[in-house]
């Protein structure tokens, strides 16, 4: 994949653009509507569940032992194994718009069968997106040649090349890793072993 530079690979990306579209449309939408408090409410509440998602996904689902199952470990093999297997290949580091389009879909949905309202559902739809650039952007960053200004997001880079390069049941939190505090998958690095399989993930 032809390089753009090191912000247009992020932002010129078509998954990247696509589900930027997306965004635009629903809030070009949603304020339309009568934004009132319990509306906004539904914002940080799609940026929580998110956070989450992130990392039950991440570790439930993307790191699953090899499927016996053609499509579905050809499928997992897409979405993260070959991701591992060479880290910092561009094409490799989004979530392909196939993968995340739908999750957005079917999280949004769940929430309009809950509140049977389009602005809560567009506002927490906004929300799960919001969240997903981070993602997404955080990601990005700790695999390419950008240094974060912060502590926080240098935190963050060195726990996820650690569960690149070092063990991977460890570290599951990319944009978030204290979620790795709750389920103790933060570690410190002097106390956990190197792993033979961090870059080989269907060969556990």
């Amino acid at each position: 994949m032809k390089s753009k530079g090191i912000y247009g690979d992020f932002f010129l990306h078509m998954d990247i653009l696509i589900m930027m579209v997306i965004f635009i449309v629903m809030n070009s939408y949603l304020f339309t509507t009568d934004i009132t408090i319990n509306v906004l409410s539904f914002f940080p509440l799609g940026i929580l569940i998110y956070m989450f998602s992130e990392y039950f996904t991440h570790r439930f689902f993307f790191h699953i032992k090899a499927p016996k199952n053609t499509f579905l470990f050809k499928l997992i093999k897409r979405l993260h194994y070959d991701h591992h297997r060479k880290p910092n290949e561009l094409k490799l580091l989004f979530l392909p718009v196939w993968y995340s389009a739908p999750s957005l879909f079917f999280l949004s949905t769940l929430l309009y069968l809950i509140t049977r309202s389009v602005p809560y559902t567009l506002s927490f739809a906004s929300g799960l997106l919001f969240m997903f650039f981070i993602y997404e952007w955080k990601h990005y960053v700790a695999h390419r040649p950008l240094k974060p200004k912060t502590r926080f997001g240098r935190w963050i880079k060195k726990t996820h090349t650690l569960h690149h390069y070092k063990n991977e049941n460890y570290w599951y939190g990319v944009s978030t890793p204290f979620i790795d505090v709750l389920f103790g998958t933060l570690k410190d690095e002097k106390e956990v072993e190197w792993s033979a399989t961090a870059k080989h993930l269907e060969d556990r």
